[in-house]
C-alpha cells in the first residue's frame, strides 16, 4: 500500500492515512498485530524513519503531520497543545443533524476514570432521506457534517456525535449496528464514516500561514455518487 503524500518540507511530511491503519503499534501489548502500520508503510516507502505529532484512530481517515527528525516534533506539538491548529473532520451520520451545534462534553481521558474536558463545533453540511428501511423505521436519513474539534480527546468526536444521538455511520463503538448494517449490505462500505480532511496552522519553522487538505476516500466517493453530495474542496 502506497501512502498519499499531501505536503512535504525540510522539516515534516504531511500524509493521508487510510482507514483502519494504526499510526504504530503498541509492541508492549500482547496482541501485536501482524500487519503494517504507518509508520512501516511510510518506512517501506521511503527507506526512513518518520515521528508522528499527533494522532489518528485506527478507523478515522485523513491529514496527520509527522516529523522528518526528533528534534522537530516539540514545535510542532506545541501547535495542538496549545490551539492554534484548526483541525476540520468530515463525517457521515445517523439522522439530520442540526444545522449548528456546539457540544460542550466531558470525555474520558486514556485511564478510562478521569473526564476531561471536550469541545467540538458542527455544521450540516448535506442530508438525504432514502427508501431504505432501517428498524423500527420504513425510510433511512443521514447527514454529512463538518467536525470541529477544540480539545483533542480520545475518541471525542465519535463520543460527542453519539452523545447527540447522531452516531458516525461504520463507528463499532459507538455508532448503530443496523445503519452500519445497511451501508454494507446496500452500498458494501463498512469503513467508519470520519475523515480528518483539514489542518491549518502557521509553520513555526518557516513562520508562514498552511493549509492542507486531502482527498475523499474510495469508499466515501461511493457514497457521494449514491447520494449525489458535493462539497467544496
Amino acid at each position: 500500500m502506497k501512502v498519499p503524500i499531501i505536503y512535504e518540507d525540510k522539516y515534516i511530511i504531511a500524509v493521508s492515512k487510510p482507514n483502519n491503519v494504526v499510526v504504530h503499534h503498541a509492541y508492549h501489548s500482547r496482541n501485536v498485530i501482524e500487519e503494517d502500520s504507518l509508520l512501516q508503510l511510510l518506512f517501506n516507502q521511503f527507506e526512513k524513519k518518520f515521528y508522528p505529532i499527533h494522532r489518528l484512530d485506527r478507523k478515522t481517515s485523513g491529514i496527520i503531520l509527522l516529523a522528518k527528525e526528533t528534534k522537530y516534533v516539540a514545535k510542532f506539538q506545541e501547535l495542538f497543545t496549545n490551539n492554534t491548529i484548526k483541525k476540520t473532520y468530515l463525517g457521515i451520520v445517523r439522522g439530520f443533524a442540526p444545522e449548528e451545534k456546539t457540544i460542550d462534553s466531558p470525555v474520558k481521558g486514556r485511564d478510562s476514570k478521569v473526564h476531561k474536558e471536550a469541545l467540538t463545533n458542527l455544521n450540516l453540511l448535506q442530508t438525504i432521506i432514502l427508501d431504505i428501511p432501517v428498524k423500527p423505521y420504513d425510510s433511512s436519513r443521514y447527514s454529512l457534517v463538518e467536525l470541529k474539534p477544540e480539545t483533542g480527546r480520545l475518541h471525542q468526536l465519535r463520543i460527542h456525535m453519539n452523545k447527540i444521538s447522531h452516531p458516525l455511520i461504520g463507528d463499532p463503538k459507538y455508532g448503530d449496528k443496523n445503519h452500519n448494517t445497511m451501508f454494507i449490505e446496500n452500498f458494501s462500505v463498512d469503513n467508519l464514516f470520519l475523515h480528518a480532511k483539514q489542518l491549518e496552522f502557521k509553520h513555526p519553522y518557516l513562520n508562514k500561514p498552511f493549509c492542507l487538505n486531502t482527498e475523499l476516500p474510495e469508499n466515501w466517493k461511493i457514497i457521494f455518487k449514491e447520494f449525489d453530495w458535493k462539497i467544496n474542496s
